[in-house]
């Protein structure tokens, strides 16, 4: 049974000091005005696909709805109105909140992804890990691990690993399927995919410590993790989606947070193993990495990568990550989402037309213009407008 517990606190954060039922009928509002109107809008599937194997295409597509909550709610209608004049061209279907998990509707107590992630709050997700987001921050940070010794693992294996068929396990994202399938670049969401899943049920200074110490049990547990998240590829594998989205952060703010040896050694033979299956499904892959991740860029490309996200300029030299890579493999992200707030209108139009140039156009055109992270509700609307205007001029 999931369990949370909340503590509302009021200190100048706008979306927090709105009562929770105004909250959740703005988010609602904002979304499905933005769905209608991106229903309406041409088809992109193919000509994204073709743009994103290097292919060519009218000009980089683009995934600009990538926004904290609070920004959302800050902004209402006003955003709406925005993303409603230019709709992104890649539409991402995440089912349920990945700090949470998946909750059957039948759950006693069930957890308002809006309301923990819009206020300071504390629960345990479906595998057992605590999480906690305090108000004001973007996302959830585990604060609590299930196994905190290997002596648990055989039983947290055996009786307490999700089961990736739940029946209902992508019912939420049926109704966007059924809308945007047959005719948008629609990509199902997988968070944590194996090495984030690793330290969230172990802690982060256990997680990199096992590879040196505990080699079997991480084996054990790596394996395990790895069925599992096959389990949920073949589940979006029957659904009409263009690609999946898989995400592992590997990177520091300027190196790998282990050696690529290491990298190869304990992850490399489950990537292969999950990232063929998507291939054999018939979807495109976008792997998710935060940081540099430069040094596993080859390992990627080799094991089939076809997109590589977010390319973050803060941590990455991406004119480099162009020159060196460009022409095989294609990119998303690019666009410093920490420093929207400080940039001019103007020097967020020129950055967007330098990532074009570097990351887009030499390339056939294979780039999704987006942020590399979500936008923070701190962000100035006309710092917004600008990004997503320019995107959709260039």
């Amino acid at each position: 049974m999931a369990d949370v517990s909340i503590n509302t606190r009021v200190d100048g954060v706008e979306a927090a000091s709105l009562p929770l039922a105004e909250r959740q009928a703005i988010v609602s509002r904002f979304e499905q005005r933005v769905d209608e109107a991106v229903q309406s809008s041409a088809p992109t599937r193919d000509w994204v696909r073709r743009a994103l194997h290097r292919q060519g295409g009218p000009r980089c597509p683009v995934r600009l709805k990538r926004l904290s909550l609070d920004i959302i709610i800050r902004y209402g209608d006003q955003l709406a109105d925005l993303y409603c004049q230019y709709p992104d061209d890649i539409i991402h279907l995440q089912p349920y909140e990945f700090s949470i998990g998946y909750q059957p509707p039948e759950s006693a107590e069930r957890i308002d992804p809006l309301r923990v992630l819009t206020e300071s709050a504390d629960w345990t997700d479906e595998w057992g890990t605590r999480w906690g987001h305090r108000t004001g921050g973007v996302g959830a940070t585990p604060v609590d691990v299930p196994i905190k010794n290997w002596s648990q693992l055989v039983d947290y294996l055996t009786h307490h690993t999700p089961d990736p068929d739940l029946p209902g396990r992508l019912d939420a994202v049926k109704p966007m399927l059924a809308m945007h399938g047959a005719t948008k670049y629609c990509v199902g969401v997988i968070h944590l995919a194996l090495f984030e899943r690793y330290h969230s049920l172990r802690g982060m200074e256990n997680a990199f410590l096992d590879l040196y110490t505990n080699e079997s049990e991480a084996q054990q547990l790596l394996e395990a993790l790895a069925d599992y998240l096959l389990g949920l590829v073949r589940l979006w594998g029957e659904t009409p989606v263009s690609a999946l989205f898989l995400c592992d952060d590997w990177g520091s703010q300027n190196r790998l947070m282990i050696s690529v040896e290491m990298w190869r050694k304990f992850f490399r033979p489950h990537y292969r193993r999950v990232f063929d299956e998507i291939h054999r499904l018939g979807k495109d892959l976008i792997f998710h990495s935060c940081g540099n991740v430069t040094g596993i860029i080859p390992e990627l490309i080799e094991l089939g990568v076809d997109v590589l996200d977010p390319i973050q300029p803060g941590a990455m030299d991406i004119a480099q990550v162009g020159r060196q890579f460009g022409g095989q493999i294609s990119f998303c992200g690019g666009i410093d989402d920490q420093r929207l707030e400080e940039y001019t209108p103007e020097e967020i139009r020129q950055v967007v037309r330098r990532t074009i140039d570097t990351l887009g156009t030499p390339f056939g055109n294979a780039y999704i213009g987006a942020p590399a992270n979500l936008v923070p509700p701190t962000v100035p609307f006309e710092n917004l407008a600008a990004l997503v205007e320019s995107f959709h001029d260039a």
